[in-house]
């Protein structure tokens, strides 16, 4: 997808890319065997670039500050200069340069690992960098390369905490080579986001450039042409609040990208009648908790979903009066009960959701925050309101919607970082174009990788990780506890209390004090339990103590339903050539088997060992495969729903 760099992106008034047509499975299973030599051709790092930007690092050395920023201004206007994607020299020159600006004004210069993964993020890849190998340092040479030929650059972070903290950090090296950056936080008026939108280089969560995208579509109508922008520019009337999607570089690709390209992004506003539904959304609960599992419904655990039987159906056409008038028509209340099934059986408290201040809070399941201004669509988000027994919110009239599949695929230019992309190799090319370059690590890794222990009942579970726990704090080792849920987190820190072990919790209930928790999680003997929120982005700096110790101890406590998240918990030790090591301790009573496995693989759980290891593994696989599965056909809704919309002018 993304060959080069945009090469009419500084003419036009809002640059992006036309949206492809929607693709049979047919023409995705072409595309995908066509392409797989040439993605293996080109994923692989060329060596011999890194080397030739350390030559040039060499000659820009002795250059002193006067010097070097006229060397950064002649970089820039031959990069401005250059037709299409700019020569290798030049790119080198760049790199080069802004390796230099870096150990000036942040006191860290690019190593060679860096600098192969900035290259292959400007080529249109995914660089697959371990965790602890300095990301947030390798893209700001992609991102001022291309910012400094005129591009505007959108760095996607996984969310805005993120987002903040790297753009404070990088700003006094955008700042020496004459670029602007901003953060974009979530409430800002659409003044503050439009001049933060301006800057050269724009840090932000993906949910906040998609949505801003989504309310630029809404204000400038179905089909904004270029003639019609530049009139309202000349008129002084910039609605939009985009200067278009020409670059885009994004950090935690994965987590972007794949995990959270299961949901749509729906722009929505209140409907008139919010009295009404509210009135039939807890009917509907009424109704739903008076039927019986396996007589008046089945549900689907695997595949996340309700199904009414016969009898079911018959019994609601009984119940049809509680419903008020509009409601009653058989499709309409099967759908609302079959909702409110959904909501009492397939979404658990401090597991897909937490309440907090009377309102039902959204928990991603991937990075384990807090998503406090989305909501669940189709009804599902009141349905759990009125489970909880709160007050109702209005269900919203979708006004645009798209998903992160086919939002990335209109940038211009492309590319990514993570510390974990093989395992979604296939799906990064097929979907978006990427090919995945594996980079190697700076040092060698340290790490090392303790025995896997299943345990049959989580009560036995949760003691042995209080004791394993209790036992390398006393060697001053740091120990960081890691949980899927909230509830899990609490039970593991109920299980340390037990034995006396001080420790921290962070999870999506108590995410004041983050960056305090992770200042802390490195010291000797500290204990941290915490969700994924210390997955990704987050690196644990250990104190001399904790180092000769051996280091952080990372245990964790269940799969997860990705292999890729296991691989990022794990990489918070070891990190930079640091001591460190992992572990695994399970349970056979743990969710992922209850959601994913099958009958036999939870007998099998139950007995521990191999047979219970290989069980987990089994279904943490088919886990794999449904959400896959999921972010497929949501991909092919979307193409055809788009389609339909570019017949009634609607947007997206």
């Amino acid at each position: 997808m993304s060959e080069g760099w945009p090469a009419t992106a500084a003419g036009a008034f809002y640059p992006w890319r036309a949206a492809p047509p929607a693709r049979t499975r047919l023409d995705r299973l072409v595309e995908r065997w066509l392409a797989l030599p040439r993605r293996r051709r080109k994923a692989r790092p060329r060596r011999i670039f890194a080397w030739r930007v350390g030559r040039l690092a060499r000659t820009v050395e002795p250059l002193d500050d006067a010097e070097l920023d006229t060397a950064v201004r002649k970089v820039a206007h031959a990069l401005r200069a250059a037709p299409g994607r700019p020569s290798e020299r030049l790119v080198a020159r760049s790199f080069a340069l802004i390796r230099e600006c870096a150990g000036r004004s942040v006191g860290q210069r690019h190593y060679w690992t860096q600098i192969l993964a900035a290259r292959a993020v400007l080529n249109g890849a995914v660089a697959e960098m371990q965790t602890g190998e300095g990301k947030t340092l390798a893209l700001t040479l992609a991102a001022g390369s291309a910012a400094l030929a005129g591009r505007r650059v959108h760095v996607i972070t996984a969310n805005d905490y993120l987002a903040g903290r790297d753009a404070s950090a990088m700003a006094p090296l955008y700042a020496r080579l004459g670029l602007t950056t901003a953060a974009i936080e979530p409430g800002m008026s659409n003044e503050a986001r439009r001049a933060a939108f301006d800057a050269d280089i724009v840090y932000a969560s993906g949910k906040e450039v998609a949505f801003t995208f989504l309310r630029d579509r809404v204000a400038m109508g179905a089909r904004p042409g270029d003639i019609g922008l530049r009139a309202r520019a000349f008129l002084d009337d910039r609605s939009y609040l985009l200067p278009g999607l020409q670059f885009a570089i994004v950090d935690e690709a994965d987590s972007v990208m794949i995990d959270e390209a299961r949901t749509p992004l729906i722009l929505s506003v209140p409907p008139p009648d919010a009295a009404t539904e509210a009135e039939a959304t807890r009917a509907a609960h009424a109704i739903a908790a008076g039927l019986t599992e396996g007589r008046h419904y089945r549900v689907e655990r695997l595949r996340r979903r309700v199904e009414i039987t016969d009898a079911g159906r018959d019994r609601l056409a009984d119940l049809a009066p509680r419903m008020p008038p509009a409601w009653r028509p058989a499709p309409i209340r099967e759908d609302a009960v079959r909702t409110a099934l959904s909501a009492i059986h397939l979404h658990r408290r401090d597991e897909q959701y937490i309440l907090r201040d009377g309102k039902v809070e959204i928990v991603d399941e991937y990075t384990g925050r807090v998503m406090p201004d989305r909501s669940w669509s189709a009804g599902l988000h009141q349905a759990v309101e009125a489970k909880e027994g709160l007050e109702i919110t209005a269900r919203r009239v979708t006004l645009a919607q798209i998903t992160f599949q086919r939002f990335f695929r209109r940038y211009l230019h492309l590319g990514g970082m993570t510390g974990t992309a093989v395992e979604a190799e296939d799906e990064f090319w097929s979907v978006y174009g990427l090919p995945v370059v594996t980079i190697p690590t700076f040092r060698r890794p340290r790490r090392r990788t303790w025995r896997t222990i299943v345990t049959a009942r989580t009560r036995t579970k949760w003691a042995r990780v209080a004791r394993r726990a209790r036992a390398l704090s006393a060697r001053d080792r740091p120990v960081l506890i890691g949980t899927r849920t909230v509830a899990a987190s609490d039970q593991a820190s109920a299980a340390l209390r037990a034995l006396g072990v001080d420790h921290r919790v962070l999870n999506a209930a108590q995410d004041a004090d983050e960056a305090a928790v992770i200042a802390a999680a490195g010291r000797a003997g500290a204990v941290t339990v915490a969700t994924n929120m210390a997955g990704r982005g987050t690196d644990i700096v250990l104190d001399d103590r904790a180092r000769a110790a051996g280091g952080l101890h990372v245990i964790m406590t269940e799969r997860h339903t990705a292999r890729r998240i296991d691989r990022q918990l794990a990489g918070r030790a070891g990190r930079q050539g640091d001591p460190g090591s992992t572990e695994v301790i399970l349970s056979g009573e743990d969710p992922l088997l209850r959601e994913f496995g099958g009958r036999l693989s939870r007998r099998l759980a139950v007995f521990g060992g191999p047979l219970a290891r290989a069980a987990m593994s089994a279904a943490q696989a088919r886990a794999e495969r449904s959400h896959f599965r999921a972010r497929r056909q949501l991909l092919e809704l979307d193409e055809q729903l788009a389609d339909s919309l570019s017949f009634t002018g609607s947007p997206e």
